[in-house]
């Protein structure tokens, strides 16, 4: 994209439509009665954290964001007849150990 070219009152008027098309790959040059004094660029996609950059590629409708799943409640622990789940854990850590 060709640089854009505005004074800094008419920039100041309409900073966000001005964002917009930066986030779209424009380049703005701010200008003071003719003279380039700033320039508003795109930031780089390694600038970015990767959330950011990920909601970038869903806004460019380049991904979809992932649905969310609901999750489970894990079942309650099965029984063990006569002794205690610990009692178990106990004795295969007293093997480990050996």
């Amino acid at each position: 994209m060709k640089p854009v070219s505005i004074g800094i009152r008419d920039a100041k008027i309409n900073l966000s439509k001005l964002l917009k098309e930066v986030q779209k790959g424009a380049e703005i040059i701010i200008t003071d009665r003719n003279r380039p004094v700033g320039r508003i660029v795109p930031v780089t996609p390694e600038a970015l954290s990767l959330a950011e950059r990920i909601e970038s590629l869903v806004r460019e409708g380049l991904i979809q964001a992932a649905k969310k799943k609901k999750i489970n409640k894990l079942p309650p622990p099965l029984p063990l007849p006569g002794r205690s789940a610990r009692e178990f854990l106990e004795e295969d850590r007293a093997g480990e150990r050996k």
